[in-house]
């Protein structure tokens, strides 16, 4: 019998760290359920004291969840173990993860703490943690730089407290690989009832080393792996679930485990976070990037012609992809455009949600003759947005652009329910349309980054585009979809002066796993 690797997404907490990635609890259920088909069995559903938002997001995803178990972060402090404690109290499988640093140099400039004192909060904190769930995880932060005498200590007394998993994590993506696996190696051999708690690891990529340290831990001995979809996460993002995955399944020689995932929605998950965060997947990116499958050199598309495995050790069906084909048209009904959204695992809320979905169906299939598979995640994802969440909305844009002018734009918005009109000129058609809305919202807000994808293939695919603003600290990343890119630019932006307005700030945690 293979061993049992688990797999711990944290998607939801560490990926929304991301500049601008932050969710709504509408999103951050969407990716929830997608994580649930594909059966992660953990899913770290954010950091419960973070923010009202972030506790309430947690909360919803406890209630709708039901074959993962949901995790709440949580410093080792009694008041963030009590929010998490609360947020994950409706969830069938319920699990608290708190940390505190056991560097020398957190403990010290951060902390401002004694090695006895952080061992002794630490232990306190597995009791705070017990009087919610038995399903405890402790986190030794900035263990790559720790002292592994003082790791052995501290994991010693938490497991004696209660504690179940233990997760030795490479903070700042700091350790290499033979270096990484002989602390795992050397932490389970010298703590006493390591054999009672699950080993896991959380690695960063500042190196470029997170999945080959995640990897080379496992093959030590750890059997959980904290990952996220496509990588996304702190600065140079986490470990990506996809890559681990698979290479767990691609080399049964190495890695005698197996994970329970079903491959065939890793596609599709990194899809939905593509979309829903604006970070869009490099085309060479392993598994899940469009060219992970694609073979210019004629050798080998003689070779893959001849034998697919001669230059390919995965199948592309095996993690989702599929051939684009035409699903719909504009003579398609009610209940065909709902059930092929079932198909693609996309649920919606309520009938008023269906409807107004399928009316921006129409209006799309008016305007593009083929709708493909990604044209409805686009469709679905610029419309599940709450009224809270539209303090500004489009609702009329005239751009003129010709040859020796300037090109000037009108538009009319619904401001708090109140339409105002702006107008302006610009450099471009799209500059000119960003011009005449803040010439109306006055955001102050600064660009920072303004990225244009095509959707899918033909002049007539929709465009879907990323703005990411920033504003007092706060930077937020807006999303919109359409077959005219200027209009498709309107949203984006519109969608990030929303996520500007509604935003709540989030508390600055003393760390981060």
């Amino acid at each position: 019998m293979k061993q049992h690797l688990v797999i711990f997404d944290t998607t939801l907490r560490d990926g929304e760290q991301s500049p601008g990635a932050s969710m709504t609890r509408e999103e951050k259920i969407r990716v929830a359920r997608q994580l649930e088909k594909m059966r992660v069995d953990v899913i770290e559903a954010g950091f419960a004291a973070a923010s009202p938002g972030d506790f309430e997001s947690i909360q919803a995803i406890a209630h709708a969840i039901k074959d993962s178990t949901i995790c709440s972060l949580a410093r080792a402090n009694e008041n963030d173990i009590n929010r998490a404690g609360e947020a994950i109290r409706p969830a069938k499988s319920g699990r608290i993860h708190t940390f505190i640093a056991t560097s020398p140099i957190h403990m010290e400039k951060k902390l401002r703490m004694t090695p006895d004192q952080v061992v002794e909060q630490a232990v306190k904190s597995i009791g705070w943690a017990r009087q919610y769930t038995d399903d405890i995880e402790f986190s030794a932060e900035d263990a790559g730089r720790s002292e592994i005498d003082f790791l052995c200590r501290i994991f010693e007394a938490v497991i004696k407290a209660g504690a179940t998993t233990i997760n030795v994590p490479d903070t700042v993506g700091y350790a290499i690989p033979f270096q990484y696996a002989e602390t795992m190696r050397q932490l389970i051999e010298r703590v006493p009832n390591s054999d009672n708690v699950v080993w896991s690891v959380h690695c960063h990529n500042d190196l470029g080393l997170a999945v080959s340290n995640s990897l080379a831990a496992v093959l030590a001995g750890a059997r959980q792996v904290e990952c996220t979809i496509n990588g996304l996460g702190e600065r140079a993002g986490n470990a990506a679930l996809e890559e681990v995955v698979m290479a767990v399944r691609t080399r049964p020689d190495v890695f005698e485990l197996e994970t329970r995932i079903d491959t065939t929605q890793i596609v599709p998950a990194s899809k939905l976070i593509s979309q829903i965060t604006g970070y869009p997947v490099q085309p060479n990116k392993a598994v899940v990037g469009a060219n992970a499958f694609a073979h210019e050199s004629g050798i080998h598309q003689d070779g893959v012609l001849k034998h697919r495995e001669t230059y390919e050790i995965m199948r592309a069906q095996d993690v989702g992809w599929s051939q684009n084909k035409l699903v719909l048209g504009k003579h398609s009904g009610r209940n065909a455009f709902k059930s092929r959204l079932q198909e693609l695992g996309i649920e919606l809320d309520s009938d008023e949600a269906v409807n107004a979905a399928f009316a921006r169906f129409k209006e799309l299939a008016d305007r593009k003759h083929e709708i493909f598979d990604e044209d409805l995640h686009a469709l679905v994802s610029d419309e599940v947005v709450t009224p809270d969440q539209e303090h500004y909305k489009l609702l009329y844009s005239h751009v003129c652009s010709e040859t020796g002018e300037m090109p000037h734009a009108k538009v009319i918005l619904s401001v708090g329910g109140v339409e105002q009109k702006g107008e302006a000129g610009g450099g471009g058609p799209v500059d000119a349309t960003f011009k005449a809305i803040e010439s109306i919202v006055n955001s102050g807000a600064e660009l920072m980054l303004y990225s244009v994808n095509a959707i899918t293939t033909g002049t007539d695919a929709q465009g879907e585009v990323t703005t990411r603003l920033t504003k007092a600290d706060r930077v937020v990343n807006g999303n919109g979809a359409d077959t005219d890119i200027v209009i498709a630019s309107a949203r984006s932006y519109l969608n990030a002066l929303n996520k500007l307005h509604s935003s709540l700030d989030k508390v600055k945690a003393q760390g981060d796993v």
